[in-house]
């Protein structure tokens, strides 16, 4: 299966600017958190192997596990989130005829609206994941390069508020009250997750500049 990661960067970007409505905010969002997440991994292999930096060895190998983890998943989502427009707008223009129609076209909305809160929804929670691993090696990273843990950490940061808003205009259009519940919470809670880390991180990082 050709994956949307397949395309040039200019492709991408191309598509991106035009008129067509995928990749949307949730993918844009992934695509930039990729680069956070990059830069997060760029500086553990830049302390990986360095005598200096030998007694955290075991830390990077198993950090660089995880962000090459993260992403395989961020290419994921943002197929993922590009499959659920196109299934949110195939629910949209259901017929709407007769009541029979109408009720199975709000039925299928609904659930459509649900999945597409779902998706960026581990996009951000994917994201928060990045600035946590940014808050981790920003003490023991390479500090040649311990700036690019801090832009890591706010790209990332970024790209989670980013998906947030994405999961938000769906979420305002959903009846489910205890889902509309718990995906606020959800929300809320990664934001306050991401926001404790992000200064933790920029605050070790301009201690080390």
């Amino acid at each position: 299966m050709t994956k949307y990661f397949d395309k040039t960067y200019t492709e991408i970007l191309a598509e991106a600017k035009s008129s067509s409505p995928t990749p949307g905010g949730g993918s844009a969002s992934a695509i930039v958190a990729c680069m956070g997440n990059a830069m997060v991994s760029m500086v553990a292999n830049l302390t990986s192997g360095k005598e200096k930096y030998a007694e955290h060895q075991d830390k990077v190998d198993a950090l660089l596990v995880k962000t090459e983890d993260i992403m395989v998943r961020l290419e994921a989502l943002v197929d993922q989130d590009m499959q659920v427009f196109d299934k949110f707008m195939v629910a949209i223009k259901l017929p709407k005829s007769t009541d029979e129609e109408k009720t199975a076209r709000l039925a299928a909305i609904e659930a459509a609206s649900i999945v597409a809160t779902d998706v960026p929804l581990r996009i951000a929670e994917t994201c928060v994941e990045i600035i946590v691993l940014a808050a981790e090696i920003c003490s023991y990273g390479n500090k040649g390069a311990i700036s690019d843990v801090g832009v890591g950490a706010y790209v990332a940061e970024s790209a989670m508020y980013g998906a947030i808003l994405s999961a938000d205009i769906n979420l305002s259009g959903i009846k489910n009250e205890s889902y509309v519940r718990q995906a606020t919470e959800k929300r809320n809670k990664l934001i306050e997750t991401a926001t404790k880390a992000r200064e933790q991180a920029v605050s070790i990082v301009r201690e080390r500049m």
